[in-house]
């Protein structure tokens, strides 16, 4: 009854309306067309507005205000956070302090022996060699090379040029000539230690070593018990799966010693660094600048690190399948993994981090990598940020890489070659390739060495859309104080002594002491999230050579 009121009253309104306007105006209806129209117009609107019934579901399946609703307000949020968090393509203010370490020019690289030292003449015994049989890739094997020397001053024995790797994960036959030049490393030390190629013979019979293996971080008190009277009985001793085995803890001189034979006698064979010249010439040609980036992300890094990166089954299946190689690595969580830094960031997260430390888009960066896991589509974030991305195959010719292509520590040889030569070296776990490159670079000139302090970088990339651009950057330039590569930023003694030869950096007897090194005191901030002690277990190339399955 209420409706047919209420719509009597509209049309009677209505018929008043029209009468007024026809019949009462009729000389000036010409000029109130419009206004008729619009009340007409407004009058209909009314009334449908009004009187209509509801819209339902019922009547309208096609239509859901729920569904409608919430879609509305989750593009609005996310359009609300694409415009709080917006990567900027310029690195900003800090775009220009990038390539350079402030500190850098009051220290450099010392490690000659003292006058107390003993010389090869008159600390080798006579009858005594030791052997040792490398283990894992090029870098870890690096270091079995470089301890064995300081070993066998350690035991007064002859050392006889290292046997190579050749049927681990890696499966390369190389042996120590075809990648280091066995000359110069046997010239080069032999003031220190005697060096000779293979065993002599006794009698025409060569003379049979007896195997064994030392603990890892094995001092020296710890060889002169368990390996010298072994060696005083036998004559010869191969020491087996040589790969840290020598302790960080060694006093002045035996520091010193390691680092005159891992940066002054070990050097690539000649075609090896001709080659790694070849691409760091070609890459000074597109810019004057350049980062290289170990990347790190292969399938079986990722395997071994337990982590997860949100492939669902497929990679869990993948990485899993490649993870049985290592018998004894038991299960992990990944997300435990993942807050205490123990995991490689993704390419993206990698390029999110440089940008806000201050390189623009227009950087050119070399990846150091094997395979990616997920290929070109893993690879495009970081290329969206960085278009200037290259590898060693960008600059070279199938038939240039063909002598090393075949061969897996030539390959990173190389890589290793135009890492040192590049102007910022950043490395995304601390792998044995990122702790010799950050000691050799600290020795030479201090070059900056970024390593991602993970562990603090996890919850600032994990809550990015939370904040704005300017924030964001501003807390990784604060988290990565310390993980940077400046002098004194990490403490003598602590870590690796291959990432952190302390022993054999000098201070420049011209530098202003007060200026320097208290800024890079100050910038040290007692760093102690991400740096490994040495009994700390970490997750790295190291413990290939424990865990691996031979295949």
């Amino acid at each position: 009854m209420k409706k047919r009121k209420h719509e009597s009253l509209f049309v009677g309104t209505f018929q008043i309306i029209v009468h007024t306007l026809l019949f009462r105006r009729r000389r000036r209806i010409h000029r109130l067309l419009p206004v008729i129209s619009a009340v007409l117009s407004g009058a209909l609107l009314f009334f449908f507005v009004f009187f209509s019934p509801p819209i339902t579901s019922h009547h309208h399946p096609l239509i859901n205000p729920i569904s409608f609703n919430n879609a509305t307000t989750e593009f609005q949020m996310n359009l609300q956070k694409e415009q709080v968090f917006r990567v900027p393509m310029g690195g900003g203010s800090l775009s220009g302090d990038v390539w350079n370490s402030k500190q850098s020019k009051f220290y450099h690289g010392c490690s000659n022996s003292s006058n107390h030292f003993p010389s090869a003449e008159v600390n080798t015994h006579p009858n005594r060699y030791l052997m040792i049989a490398t283990s894992g890739g090029l870098n870890q094997q690096r270091t079995g090379i470089v301890d064995a020397v300081v070993a066998a001053h350690i035991l007064n024995a002859v050392l006889v040029v290292p046997q190579l790797d050749q049927k681990s994960y890696w499966k390369d036959s190389s042996n120590f000539s075809e990648i280091f030049d066995v000359d110069w490393f046997i010239s080069q030390v032999s003031k220190d230690v005697k060096v000779i190629r293979n065993l002599p013979t006794n009698r025409d019979k060569v003379i049979t070593p007896y195997t064994t293996r030392v603990p890892r971080k094995c001092n020296a008190k710890c060889y002169q018990t368990r390996i010298l009277p072994i060696l005083k009985k036998k004559h010869a001793v191969q020491l087996t799966k040589f790969d840290y085995r020598l302790s960080n803890r060694l006093d002045t001189n035996m520091q010193k010693l390691r680092c005159r034979v891992n940066y002054h006698a070990l050097k690539f064979t000649d075609p090896i660094i001709e080659m790694g010249r070849k691409l760091v010439e070609r890459i000074r040609m597109k810019s004057k600048h350049f980062v290289a980036l170990h990347l790190r992300f292969e399938p079986d890094m990722l395997a071994f690190s337990g982590c997860y990166y949100g492939g669902g089954d497929k990679e869990r299946k993948e990485l899993g399948k490649i993870r049985k190689r290592w018998k004894t690595l038991h299960a992990r969580n990944p997300d435990k993994e993942r807050r205490n830094g123990k995991c490689p960031l993704t390419p993206e997260e990698i390029g999110l981090m440089l940008r806000a430390l201050g390189f623009g888009n227009d950087v050119h960066i070399y990846v150091a990598s094997g395979e990616i896991y997920g290929g070109e589509e893993t690879l495009a974030p970081l290329k969206a940020l960085f278009p200037n991305i290259y590898s060693k195959e960008t600059f070279a010719s199938k038939e240039e890489l063909a002598p090393f292509s075949s061969f897996s520590s030539r390959m990173a040889a190389l890589d290793f070659i135009v890492c040192d030569e590049s102007d910022v070296f950043v490395s995304n776990n601390n792998g044995n390739m990122a702790r010799m490159l950050s000691g050799r670079r600290r020795y030479f000139n201090h070059k900056p060495t970024i390593r991602p302090n993970a562990k603090k970088l996890y919850k600032l990339l994990l809550n990015r859309n939370n904040v704005t651009w300017e924030e964001f950057a501003s807390q990784v330039r604060t988290s990565q104080i310390g993980f940077m590569g400046e002098p004194m930023e990490v403490k003598p003694g602590r870590g690796e002594f291959h990432e952190n030869p302390s022993a054999c950096i000098c201070a420049d007897s011209e530098m202003d002491t007060g200026s320097a090194t208290s800024s890079a005191r100050r910038d040290m901030i007692e760093v102690t999230d991400g740096q490994v002690s040495e009994e700390e277990q970490e997750w790295s190339d190291t413990e290939y050579s424990e865990n691996e399955l031979e295949i």
